[in-house]
């Protein structure tokens, strides 16, 4: 089976941006299939454009722009790339890192299929930070990762608890609906009330109901940037903003930027 060494991804990079114990690339994907192969080291992968299958041992996953994976290392897979315009996003750390921050990755065996908007917010982060690649991206790169570990191990503790079928069935609607349900809506679709809803969402997603809306938003927005197809108008209604001044404000809330900002520099 094939070992890919460090930076190594089927394709054609746009860009390698190095820092201490982290390669990242930005990858135009050009093979139809690429047969069963591992990786030397951990990385994250961030579908910013196109589609594609990829299964490992355990599972397989159809994953579209927004899709966001973990492989540990030597975690063999391979992958489909349909007949388009593909780019992923690969964000790879070494042994060290973990070393470094006294970090294990005996707790996230195999390929993890990462839902969470919060984590995807961050990778949009990261990605822009390798745009401006100034002297402080690297430790705020560092901090960005090491949020991402923390935000993950929690998922895994969630994850291990006896969950109620209301969580579930939530998710998969928030993650397939562009409708702007109320969460007196929402409540009466799953079956719960409205204020056991509102009490018991943080427990389960991480972040307050509102918050977790936004980050959806958000992330669409990102990754119809990153397509330099759209205008900041069109962008911003078809993620379901009011208006540009809402979009603008809440952008701004969460990236500390303006949308005009980021989409210049991550172009």
């Amino acid at each position: 089976m094939n070992e890919l060494k460090k930076g190594e991804f089927f394709g054609h990079h746009y860009k390698k941006s190095t820092f201490k114990d982290i390669l990242i690339t930005d990858t135009e994907y050009t093979h139809d299939r690429v047969d069963w192969h591992y990786h030397e080291n951990p990385y994250f992968t961030y579908l910013l454009q196109g589609k594609l299958y990829e299964a490992n041992k355990k599972e397989d996953y159809y994953l579209a722009p927004g899709s966001l994976l973990f492989h540990n290392w030597q975690d063999a897979h391979h992958n489909i790339k349909a007949p388009e315009y593909t780019r992923g996003f690969h964000v790879e750390l070494n042994a060290n890192w973990f070393e470094k921050h006294e970090l294990s990755t005996k707790a996230l065996e195999g390929s993890l299929h990462l839902k969470n908007p919060m984590l995807k917010k961050l990778l949009n982060t990261i990605f822009w930070e390798t745009k401006i690649a100034d002297k402080h991206s690297q430790i705020s790169i560092d901090s960005l990762l090491l949020e991402i570990m923390t935000t993950m191990k929690h998922h895994n503790l969630i994850v291990a608890c006896k969950k109620p079928k209301w969580v579930d069935n939530l998710n998969d609607l928030l993650l397939e609906t562009t409708i702007d349900y109320s969460l007196t809506e929402l409540a009466k679709l799953l079956g719960i009330h409205p204020v056991h809803l509102s009490r018991e969402f943080h427990k389960y997603f991480g972040l307050t109901f509102g918050k977790y809306i936004r980050h959806l938003k958000l992330n669409k927005a990102v990754l119809l940037m990153t397509t330099k197809k759209y205008s900041l108008t069109e962008i911003c209604y078809s993620c379901g903003f009011y208006d540009q001044s809402h979009f603008i404000n809440t952008f701004k809330a969460i990236y500390h930027t303006t949308p005009s900002k980021f989409l210049n520099q991550i172009s």
